[in-house]
């Protein structure tokens, strides 16, 4: 805050301006400084004083009055305490920094290039090289899926299989696959060049919109590839998209990365990791993948249920500062637990000993207590609502907007009551 203080004969009435605001507003004062006014005409000393100080913002308008009435020139400026970060979807155009050494929107040669963002998913015409390794990739994967996926994987894929062109013979356009999506869950696919930094991508999750390349894996090596392609978005991520309590997980991940620290960030992306992309439930008495990493690559999918890597139960406070590995097979994986299913497995093997909750609905205990509530867990200055009729975000800053929000509940809580009695 500013002000000005008149007159001032001695620094008495200033030492009495901060024990007054220690005091009577419990204020916290990071910094003071004075010097002498510049529009001073009196004889007497006028001080201008500049105060950064914390105070409870319910205090701030009295504070304000109170002050008004030793000192001049009253002015405050609020810190703002809500850093930069997407608030709809057309502000995902701005977050696009990617996560490698080659970024070949530079290389004006590369079909990557003409891409701007925020364009709308284009329609690729494949090689007949891109499309033998297509093949290759989809036909060895989908004979592992019926006895190594999840049943919700196997559901969504046999959709995509009917409705979105999945077949060994032509990749599927995404395009389609994105219209699918959004008629599902509400999904959408964006266009990418590459591997997104962790906070731009999970940022992108907040809003429903998985950012996906459209470029294939190389030839030579159809069982690997060390960086994204499309291969990892089609067969690892959308089937998984397509499942409501899933997609409500991510977007919660998503929405906890807005406006989070580096440290935030870096937790919440490996619980990501662990989760999305190297994933394992048990279900029917075994252990199944769901994530995109495991069904994106024929190595990885038989490590992962080979007994080799060591199982541990997903506890999201653990998961999110244990280092992964991004070079080579993970060697430990987090099985999903259900807190609220009392059956409990134990699997032994000479590799590793695992303990696994066994239930009908493993996945959906991703998006309940207490994996759901990790991502509430993240301390910040302010709090989000995300708005479902905009696809936006709004910061809760004043008891209106709560207040609204609430309403809002309240009437859609009361259609599905009336739906309830409709039904009995």
């Amino acid at each position: 805050m500013h002000f000005t203080l008149k007159e001032l004969k001695s620094l008495e009435k200033l030492h009495h301006v901060n024990i007054w605001l220690l005091q009577t507003f419990e204020a916290q004062i990071h910094h003071f400084e004075t010097r002498r006014a510049k529009k001073s005409n009196n004889s007497a000393v006028d001080l201008d004083v500049f105060i950064e100080c914390e105070a409870h913002s319910a205090d701030v308008s009295h504070l304000m009055t109170s002050l008004k009435r030793v000192a001049e020139d009253v002015r405050t400026s609020r810190e703002d305490k809500v850093p930069w970060f997407p608030r709809k979807v057309p502000d995902l155009d701005k977050c696009h920094h990617l996560m490698a050494k080659y970024d070949p929107s530079l290389d004006h040669g590369h079909p990557v290039s003409l891409i701007s963002r925020g364009d709308p998913l284009s329609r690729i015409e494949y090689t007949a090289q891109e499309t033998a390794t297509w093949r290759e990739v989809y036909r060895k994967l989908s004979s592992l899926y019926p006895t190594h996926a999840c049943t919700q994987y196997l559901d969504a894929f046999q959709q995509l299989e009917k409705y979105c062109g999945y077949q060994e013979n032509s990749m599927p356009q995404l395009q389609d696959v994105s219209r699918f999506l959004k008629e599902r869950t509400g999904f959408q696919l964006r266009p990418a060049a590459g591997l997104l930094s962790a906070r731009d991508f999970l940022a992108s999750l907040a809003f429903r919109v998985f950012h996906s390349t459209q470029y294939i894996r190389h030839f030579s090596s159809p069982m690997h590839s060390p960086e994204l392609d499309c291969c990892h978005e089609l067969l690892g991520h959308v089937p998984m998209l397509a499942d409501k309590e899933f997609t409500r997980f991510s977007q919660d991940i998503g929405l906890a990365s807005l406006g989070s620290s580096e440290a935030e960030i870096e937790k919440l992306a490996t619980v990501y990791w662990f989760t999305v992309e190297f994933g394992l439930c048990k279900q029917n008495r075994s252990v199944k993948a769901y994530g995109a990493g495991l069904l994106s690559l024929y190595e990885e999918l038989m490590y992962a249920l080979s007994n080799k890597p060591e199982y541990k139960p997903f506890d999201p406070e653990v998961t999110a500062v244990h280092p992964y590995q991004d070079q080579d097979f993970q060697p430990i994986s987090y099985g999903l637990c259900s807190p609220t299913t009392p059956c409990l497995h134990t699997k032994k093997s000479g590799h590793a000993c695992f303990t696994l909750w066994e239930t009908n609905s493993e996945l959906a205990a991703l998006s309940s207590s207490p994996h759901r509530n990790y991502a509430m867990t993240i301390k910040k200055p302010f709090s989000l609502h995300y708005d479902l009729f905009t696809s936006s975000v709004e910061v809760m800053n004043t008891p209106q907007k709560v207040k609204k929000a609430v309403c809002r509940m309240k009437e859609e809580q009361k259609n599905l009551c009336l739906a309830l009695e409709n039904l009995s």
